[in-house]
Parts: structure tokens; sequence; C-alpha cells
């Protein structure tokens, strides 16, 4: 490996940290100003609330598919069969894609904690929700700026993900 790579490992690396460390100060930070229900709020009910807080945080799919679908209609590549796309409708397209990933792994995690937790401590899906939309869209404007710089964004997704598939786990199982 040469230097060049190594850098670039060091770039991504420090993107990636800074990434899941802005995640831990959101999610410590953000549920105290988030609306929750009442304690005894039942499974309907928090499932309710997760479903519209997972309705929010699809908002950076639905800007990516806009995005996408304006950008083959103003050009040639309307038929993206017959012309290549443009490096930036390829590189949207790999966003949504991974978005799409994220996204589907946000929804399970966070109906995995409305279903196990009280709903007095659902801030915490609500705060989710919008450091989801915050990591998706820092991924999307790293990766158009240099591909290198998605790493804030994607580590800010995954680690947030993982936090609460661990969150849930946690409370399901023990």
């Amino acid at each position: 490996m040469g230097p060049a790579i190594r850098k670039k490992q060091k770039v991504v690396a420090a993107g990636a940290a800074a990434g899941v460390l802005a995640m831990f100060v959101a999610l410590s930070a953000l549920p105290g100003w988030m609306p929750s229900l009442p304690q005894t709020a039942d499974a309907g009910a928090r499932m309710a609330f997760a479903a519209k807080w997972n309705a929010l945080a699809a908002a950076p799919l639905f800007l990516a598919v806009v995005s996408i679908s304006t950008a083959r209609f103003t050009s040639d590549a309307i038929d993206p069969i017959a012309v290549d796309e443009t490096a930036a409708m390829r590189i949207n397209a790999r966003v949504l894609r991974n978005t799409i990933e994220q996204y589907a792994l946000f929804v399970a995690a966070s109906f995995a904690i409305a279903a196990t937790l009280s709903g007095d401590r659902l801030t915490i899906v609500a705060a989710a929700s919008l450091i989801f939309i915050f990591a998706r869209l820092t991924f999307w404007i790293g990766y158009r700026l240099d591909p290198l710089h998605r790493a804030f964004g994607y580590a800010c997704t995954a680690s947030l993900n993982l936090v609460l598939f661990g969150i849930a786990t946690w409370h399901a199982w023990m």
C-alpha cells in the first residue's frame, strides 16, 4: 500500500470518527428536547409514534428520488440505458441505494425500540429520526464533494443504526 492510499484511509477514518462522535453527541442531547408519549402508552400508540417519525426520516429518500428523476428528465439520460449517466447521476444513484439500505435498518430498529420501551422513553426514536436525516444529507453532500468525504455521514448513520439495535436488543432480552 502506497502513501497515497494511506492518506486516503486517514481522511476516511477521520471522517468516520467524527461521524460516530457527532451521532453520540446528538443522541445524548436531542432526546431531552423531543416529544414523547405517556409512560403507559399501549403498543399501538408506540408503533404509531415510531411510524410518524419513520415517515419523516424518509425525507432523504424522497429527495434522492426527485433529484435522480429530475436530472434524467432534463438530460440525454432520460433513457438511462441508451445514454451514460453523468458522474453526479451515478453518485446520486449510489446515495439512494445506500440510503434505502440504511433506512430499512433504521425502520426495523425504531419499531423494535417502540415495541420494547415505554412511551415516555420514545424520545430516542424522534431524536434518531432527525439524526438520520442529518446523517444522510451529510453523506450525500460529502459524496458529491469527494467520495472520501462520505465517511462522516455513513459512519453517523451506521453507528446510529447499531446503537438503536443495541438498545432494542438490550430491552427485549434483558
